[in-house]
């Protein structure tokens, strides 16, 4: 092969690789066919790896700013709804840790909230700190504790016991003996018409009654007024009254723990 065509081939290769010549084609001054010398054509070969690794360059970079663009984490990954094949670590991260705080966010808005309730509710200023508002609560838990402690011994309410008393109280205006007489025992439908009953069959005047129910428990209190010619033996007659009519009720339940209490009258 002659030079010339050996030159016209380097020339054909070059272009075809995108090695430009002032606007492509051959270089000038050197048609088709013409000779080039040995320091052209290293000039030329040299141009070409320069415009190789300016196109390398360029797609290297062009490669990284996407992949950088790629992995800015996006709202969704932050807010935890994200792909775990393609989210990296700290993607992961990120989004736990937003859900975390915003988790804290709405138990310290129900906490606030259950602080502001208990600060209507008892008589402290409404600017309390958080600490003090606590231990006034505790103060007022012990407190309450306390009281329905004091009630449920109270006479008033019926205990599991039954129990009958019956004590002298006082004398009426006219000479009439007034005293007290108390009933515990189960509660039934047909007790209430026989106390009634008993009373009336005594003679008994009832200035004041209660009735207090509880657990299927009833406790009756009765403030009654003897007649004066029969104070004494009226009031005998409601102790053993009073003692058939708790018999009466405990006869379904014999196993039923039993206490009577009676107490003398003393006058």
């Amino acid at each position: 092969m002659q030079p010339a065509d050996h030159n016209s081939e380097l020339y054909r290769f070059l272009a075809q690789n995108g090695v430009g010549f002032y606007g492509g084609g051959y270089p000038p001054h050197h048609p088709a066919g013409s000779s080039t010398s040995s320091c052209e054509l290293s000039t030329m070969m040299m141009m070409h790896q320069q415009q190789q690794q300016q196109q390398q360059q360029q797609q290297q970079q062009s490669f990284c700013s996407n992949s950088s663009s790629y992995y800015q984490p996006s709202s969704l990954e932050v807010s935890g709804i994200t792909d775990h094949d393609n989210a990296t670590p700290q993607d992961r991260a990120l989004a736990a840790l937003k859900n975390h705080k915003e988790a804290e966010k709405r138990r310290r808005e129900r906490i606030n909230s259950h602080l502001d309730k208990l600060r209507t509710i008892l008589p402290c200023n409404s600017k309390i700190d958080k600490a003090s508002l606590l231990a006034k609560v505790v103060q007022r838990v012990k407190e309450l504790k306390e009281q329905t402690v004091e009630l449920t011994q109270l006479e008033t309410f019926p205990s599991e016991t039954d129990e009958i008393t019956v004590l002298s109280s006082d004398y009426s205006s006219d000479g009439r003996l007034i005293f007290k007489a108390s009933l515990c025992c189960e509660d039934r439908s047909d007790l209430l018409p026989e106390l009634i009953e008993i009373l009336k069959s005594l003679h008994l005047k009832t200035l004041k009654a209660e009735m207090v129910t509880l657990g299927g428990r009833i406790r009756n209190v009765l403030i009654v007024a003897a007649d004066k010619d029969h104070s004494i033996e009226s009031v005998h007659f409601l102790q053993n009254a009073l003692k058939s009519l708790l018999e009466r009720s405990n006869s379904s339940d014999r196993t039923k723990r039993r206490r009577v209490l009676d107490h003398n009258l003393i006058i």
